[in-house]
């Protein structure tokens, strides 16, 4: 009985790599690392249950079912990504967590603030990130990745634009489903 858990523990991670990048707990050690939160504060943040949040992380359970919950979790590597670079100060990081754990993802500072990562004031978030979260969270929650990778190879010799838009909002980071925005957007 414990070989067979513990394979279909390895297929779960081996599922979340897919799906998320890297298995869910490495993902969110890093989180609760990088914001200096502890493992309940993460759970209240992305809007899941504390036993659903470690069913992840231990790959008890393979995906995050809710869209929204995986736009918070996108939201807050990026938040991550801007507090390790030094563009986010510790005070701005809590509110930006506060405003996503209010929102379905949003842009990393929430809907509502007026503080950028960039550290400017007054200036409005960029709203060209919440629409590439918006859609990337459609795509993939009617779909994993294997399936959005199969669909694109499929497409790629009769509609190749098609192909790569599936790829990149269905499968790849969101900077570069950002940077194929802005140049389809002149």
């Amino acid at each position: 009985m414990e070989a067979a858990q513990q394979e279909a523990t390895e297929k779960a991670r081996q599922q979340q790599t897919t799906w998320y990048g890297e298995p869910l707990g490495s993902l969110f050690r890093r989180l609760i690392t990088d914001l200096g939160l502890n493992q309940a504060r993460l759970a209240v943040v992305l809007g899941l249950s504390a036993p659903m949040l470690s069913q992840l992380m231990s790959g008890q359970r393979a995906k995050i079912g809710n869209p929204a919950v995986v736009q918070r979790v996108r939201a807050l590597q990026d938040l991550a990504t801007e507090v390790n670079a030094g563009r986010v100060s510790a005070a701005e990081a809590t509110a930006a967590m506060e405003d996503i754990r209010r929102t379905a993802g949003g842009n990393v500072l929430g809907p509502n603030s007026t503080a950028t990562r960039s550290g400017a004031v007054g200036v409005p978030a960029n709203p060209t990130k919440r629409v590439v979260r918006e859609i990337q969270a459609l795509l993939r929650s009617v779909s994993d990745a294997t399936e959005i990778q199969t669909a694109s190879k499929l497409l790629a010799d009769s509609h190749p634009e098609l192909a790569e838009f599936l790829r990149v909002y269905g499968i790849a980071r969101t900077r570069e489903a950002v940077e194929h925005y802005e140049q389809h957007q002149s």
